[in-house]
């Protein structure tokens, strides 16, 4: 495959910049549908009178609906795009930068998607979706998945089509509650995956931050102890990576010590630990859930993370646990290369 890619770059290489385009055009339907022909242009960079020929293109192909709504992807598209993805990460480096990514984390798996979610929100979707497709190829009947909040978590769940066969899997929230935007916590993340993936689920009605003597009153309650058993069983856990910063602001941590963990050089932060970018413990919250210990046995961890600013925190992860599955896009993974 890269050989012909190199022949075609050397012989035609229009061919492969009308591929390319036409490639990222069905990529942005299907992250964005539906969608207009002017925010499509928008998105691309492109003018509107190219975006309305490829558009006729692709219709005429029978690879997108058009609609009054705007433009959707059909089967025929996905299964397109589906084919096309090996190429064109051939064509833009991104296997060989997965591959030599997870060469310098030293972690199981890495998959990128192009990009970068700190300039171009619809790459987070593009994640939940790499993401949503990774989990499919793993998941079996009777296992427990645990899931974190956040907003990359969110966008994941949202990405998730409807199921319409029951499956024997229970979703757990992997912590407690954090923050007033119920929408991107772990309990209303566990909610959605299950109803999508028609599975069961159950919740932790627990603040994420509390008090030590709190914490072990709280973990005594029937509901709340049989919970968090599951919690203790998770066989696939799925969560976001956060910088050390951004997440001690949204637990309202006293500011001294938001100085304080600075100072140390935390820069991620993951099941309550701040850590620096050798995986090192600089501070830790009582929290409930899974542990920084439970984690390094999970057997399928899988760490989703976008942008260039959550590089040092996905380091800072890999460091902790080997087995890691990373999901993550250009900006992050050539990010890690620069300060690596």
């Amino acid at each position: 495959m890269k050989e012909l890619v190199e022949i075609q770059k050397k012989l035609v290489p229009e061919v492969l910049d009308l591929i390319q385009r036409r490639y990222f055009i069905l990529r942005q339907v299907y992250l964005n549908e539906p969608i207009g022909r002017r925010a499509l242009a928008n998105l691309l960079g492109l003018s509107e009178r190219t975006i309305r020929s490829e558009v006729e293109f692709l219709k005429n192909q029978e690879l997108i609906d058009v609609q009054v709504s705007g433009m959707r992807i059909n089967e025929n598209g996905l299964e397109v795009l589906e084919k096309l993805k090996k190429l064109m990460d051939d064509i833009m480096g991104i296997s060989q930068l997965e591959d030599t990514i997870r060469e310098k984390l030293n972690i199981k798996k890495v998959i990128i998607v192009p990009g970068d979610s700190d300039e171009d929100k619809s790459v987070i979707k593009d994640i939940g979706k790499c993401t949503y497709k990774y989990l499919m190829g793993i998941l079996k009947e009777s296992v427990i998945i645990g899931v974190t909040g956040g907003n990359t978590m969110f966008e994941f769940a949202q990405c998730l089509p409807e199921c319409k066969k029951e499956k024997n899997v229970l979703i757990v929230p992997a912590r407690g509650g954090l923050g007033k935007e119920v929408e991107i916590q772990s309990n209303t993340i566990a909610a959605t995956v299950a109803k999508k993936l028609c599975g069961n689920y159950r919740l932790l009605h627990v603040p994420d931050n509390v008090g030590k003597d709190i914490l072990e009153s709280l973990m005594s309650e029937p509901d709340i102890n049989k919970t968090l058993e599951y919690i203790k069983n998770v066989d696939i856990l799925i969560f976001g990576i956060g910088r050390a910063e951004e997440m001690a602001k949204r637990r309202k941590m006293e500011e001294d010590i938001i100085e304080y963990i600075s100072s140390k050089g935390a820069v991620g932060e993951a099941f309550g630990h701040y850590f620096n970018r050798d995986g090192q413990t600089i501070y830790q919250t009582s929290t409930i859930g899974i542990t920084v210990e439970d984690f390094k046995k999970i057997k399928d961890a899988i760490g989703i993370a976008g942008g260039t600013k959550k590089a040092e925190a996905i380091i800072a992860i890999s460091k902790i646990k080997k087995d890691l599955v990373l999901i993550t896009d250009q900006g992050a993974a050539n990010k890690i290369l620069e300060l690596i």
